[in-house]
């Protein structure tokens, strides 16, 4: 029950960081705000300081999330993060930090496994999911 508890929270973070960082996107017109809202919404998942996790090289990310445990539920989720923050960051001007991020998220999903939309701007698509898990169901 206490897992089950923990990853709803977890998922419900997500969700709404997901929201949020669209809104000061859409409605702000603060791509860097919404990056990093992003990043904090990966360090809370990871226990770990987004800032260090994120400098990591593509290649290594994956390895130090699996080494550190973080739940292979909530991986897909950070990776799909990072694939929307790679297009605020793309949208602010930082192209070569949005290439890193889209780097780290897939290899991420290379490593655990899963696919990433095809389209990163796709809210619908990066957020495919989840509001059911953040509910629970």
């Amino acid at each position: 029950m206490f897992e089950q508890d923990y990853l709803v929270k977890q998922f419900l973070m997500f969700f709404k960081a997901l929201t949020r960082s669209w809104e000061q996107m859409e409605e702000e017109k603060d791509p860097f705000a919404a990056a990093d809202t992003l990043e904090d919404a990966i360090s809370a998942a990871t226990d770990m300081d987004g800032t260090a996790l994120l400098t990591l090289a593509p290649e290594s990310i994956a390895s130090i999330m699996q080494v550190t445990g973080v739940d292979p539920r909530i991986v897909e989720y950070i990776s799909r993060s990072m694939l929307l923050e790679s297009v605020y960051l793309e949208q602010g001007g930082d192209s070569g930090l949005a290439d890193v991020r889209a780097a780290q998220a897939h290899a991420i999903a290379d490593a655990y496994g899963f696919g990433l939309p095809e389209d990163p701007s796709d809210f619908d698509a990066i957020t495919e999911g989840l509001e059911e898990e953040a509910l629970g169901l």
